[in-house]
């Protein structure tokens, strides 16, 4: 087992890094999104291009590190699955399938639509967009309810 310091600059780490990457979701379905309505199509494509860009590298760093430490906590706080609450079981799901989805993302829609800018090719990359759009919506949804779940399990509601 560890000592209490190890567990709470984990818990920490891990907390950080999902409101960085559920906060990121929100922002970018619900704020920046819309927004985007006042610029052209191939603004609206450009904006696109260096919104992923430099969401998805954090999401690179942010990923690994909810999975380690939520893993770390797990193994080394509870002991294992067994000792676990069903709130920690819930999270560890819906983190590996969020952690699924975005790599659906990246070697997916997000690799369509760079390739679709680098041929410049305005239609299909708007509709690879979309489908990054539609994913990161699912995972917002994953995220929220995982946050959810996390605050009432945390209680013992």
């Amino acid at each position: 087992m560890m000592t209490t310091t190890m567990p709470t600059t984990l818990f920490v780490l891990h907390l950080l890094a999902a409101i960085v990457w559920v906060g990121g979701m929100a922002f970018a379905i619900l704020v920046l999104r819309p927004s985007l309505a006042v610029l052209e199509p191939p603004q609206r494509l450009l904006l696109h291009a260096h919104v992923f860009r430099r969401f998805f590298m954090i999401i690179w760093h942010a990923m690994p590190i909810i999975l380690v430490t939520g893993w770390a906590l797990l193994f080394g706080w509870y002991g294992g699955f067994r000792d676990a609450g069903v709130h920690v079981h819930v999270m560890n799901l819906t983190g590996v399938i969020m952690a699924v989805v975005f790599l659906v993302i990246w070697f997916g829609p997000y690799a369509a639509f760079r390739a679709a800018m680098d041929r410049g090719d305005g239609p299909a990359a708007a509709a690879a967009a979309n489908r990054v759009r539609l994913l990161i919506t699912l995972n917002l949804v994953l995220g929220l309810i995982t946050s959810i779940v996390a605050g009432f399990g945390r209680w013992g509601l």
